[in-house]
């Protein structure tokens, strides 16, 4: 067996995947044994990389979580699609609300169901930096504006003096 190779009987074990489902999603090309495929061939060990392994998972925590197969479907195929995981899956934030899955990349956040379209995100401390530049305008230009009205004051009672 290669090194760094994982059975179908390892990755069923630490991936909490039954045999079924590993059959089932590598027939429907969800997520298949990258290092060996057995192409349909008895007697041919599957063999799971690491990365394999860290799929299943994810695929399987998704799919616990309520998410149905062709959501889950839709998203791998988007995800993979724009080398998202080509890159390092430790890098990859996904987040589900049930209804949906969200790909969270550099403080962005894409629908993976809708082809990558953009959603909204935006971080609370983003919102209470622009709140706090804000309210340091206002209470400046509130200072000036006070400033303007009592010179403006000044100058009127200076006037009536004068008359």
């Amino acid at each position: 067996m290669k090194r760094d190779a994982f059975t179908s009987k390892q990755a069923s074990y630490l991936t909490g995947c039954t045999s079924h489902q590993l059959r089932y999603w590598d027939k429907v090309k969800l997520v298949s044994p990258s290092i060996q495929s057995s192409n349909g061939k008895p007697g041919v060990p599957k063999l799971y990389s690491f990365r394999d392994i860290v799929s299943l998972r994810v695929v399987k925590t998704l799919l616990d979580n309520g998410m149905s197969i062709q959501r889950v479907r839709r998203a791998w195929k988007y995800l993979s699609k724009n080398g998202n995981l080509i890159s390092e899956l430790s890098e990859i934030k996904l987040v589900s609300d049930g209804e949906t899955i969200y790909s969270v990349e550099e403080d962005q956040v894409f629908d993976a169901l809708k082809s990558g379209q953009l959603a909204f995100f935006e971080t609370i401390d983003d919102i209470a930096k622009e709140v706090k530049e804000d309210v340091s305008k206002f209470e400046l230009d509130k200072e000036r504006f006070l400033n303007l009205l009592t010179k403006v004051e000044e100058d009127v009672i200076n006037q009536e003096m004068q008359a």
